[in-house]
């Protein structure tokens, strides 16, 4: 797009691509599952503008960022050492840092680990979750929920044939679906019986107006070059990250925390999404403000994008200075 730059950095022993826009304080933009950084497009444009130096980093696995062959390189330990040495990497001592999706649940443990790189923290979508009691697997098999789509992703190769095979079209479908345009019955973290999860999903016949064709153009393209194992991994690790943050039982995040979200998203919607987002006020002290979009579903930064930037903004200005700087 039009002034971001491309670039690419070495950061935590992997090259890492990233789009920059912008000069100023550091804003770190963390995608999730299906994108990359285009999601951000918008929100790059609106930080630049405001002061603010964006950077919207291809996630491990991901767009032009490499793609470790193992899967066990794709845990929360290797993804948020990532985002930590990026920092580092770009000549700063600490960022805001922002994710949504997966990207969500990078930033709130990034913040978790380290408030000494991370003094602030914005998350959409996906509420922060303090660690259960048990592996997720575990805990879904034990309620009887073997049909959750965490249990498809597992078996490498499965869901990548099922997403490789026409990829314009798996995006197509999946960013519809559970967007906020799309039907409520259509909005489903569950699966059909035997079934993958395009099968859930609704081809549109037409895009809603937050997705041009030039948009959908750009992501299949990134992700006919790369596929979608890389992204895909990251699942691979639910059960191994639980193990991993063992030291961070019970811990809070008590930084400024800004959340946002779509009120039509499956995520806050259902199961521990929906009591994770009751609970926001107690596991992140520092909440500054939780904000659910009317209608809005799962994409809210490309589905409604002047309110995420305003909220975003608002956020970022009421930082202390030591904060921002």
């Amino acid at each position: 797009m039009q002034d971001i730059q491309q670039r690419n950095a070495t950061a935590n022993g992997i090259r890492i691509h990233y789009a920059e826009l912008g000069k100023g304080p550091l804003v770190l933009l963390c995608h999730g599952f299906p994108e990359g950084w285009y999601s951000w497009r918008a929100q790059l444009h609106a930080l630049a503008q405001a002061g603010y130096r964006a950077v919207a980093p291809d996630m491990r696995g991901y767009g032009g960022t490499e793609a470790p062959a193992d899967i066990s390189a794709y845990s929360i330990m290797d993804i948020v050492g990532d985002m930590i040495d990026l920092v580092s990497v770009l000549g700063e001592k600490h960022a805001v840092i922002c994710g949504h999706d997966w990207g969500a649940n990078i930033a709130w443990h990034a913040a978790l680990f380290r408030p000494d790189v991370f003094p602030a923290v914005a998350a959409l979508s996906v509420p922060f979750r303090r660690r259960g009691p048990a592996r997720p697997l575990q805990m879904l098999r034990k309620a009887g929920r073997l049909s959750h789509y965490w249990f498809h992703f597992q078996e490498p190769g499965i869901a990548e044939a099922e997403f490789e095979r026409d990829t314009r079209a798996a995006l197509r479908r999946v960013l519809y679906s559970i967007s906020g345009d799309a039907p409520a019955e259509t909005r489903q973290l569950t699966l059909l019986p035997g079934k993958g999860w395009l099968a859930n999903t609704i081809d549109p016949e037409r895009l809603p107006s937050w997705l041009t064709d030039a948009d959908l153009d750009h992501m299949a393209a990134e992700f006919t070059r790369s596929g979608f194992r890389g992204g895909l991994n990251w699942y691979r690790n639910i059960d191994r990250n639980w193990e991993l943050t063992a030291p961070w039982a019970g811990a809070l995040i008590h930084q400024p925390a800004l959340f946002i979200a779509g009120s039509a998203d499956p995520v806050i919607a259902l199961g521990s999404g929906a009591s994770a987002l009751q609970d926001l006020e107690a596991t992140v002290p520092g909440l500054a403000r939780k904000l659910l979009i009317d209608g809005a579903g799962h994409f809210i930064q490309q589905e409604r994008p002047q309110r995420v930037n305003e909220a975003l903004l608002k956020f970022l200005g009421g930082l202390p200075a030591w904060r921002r700087n």
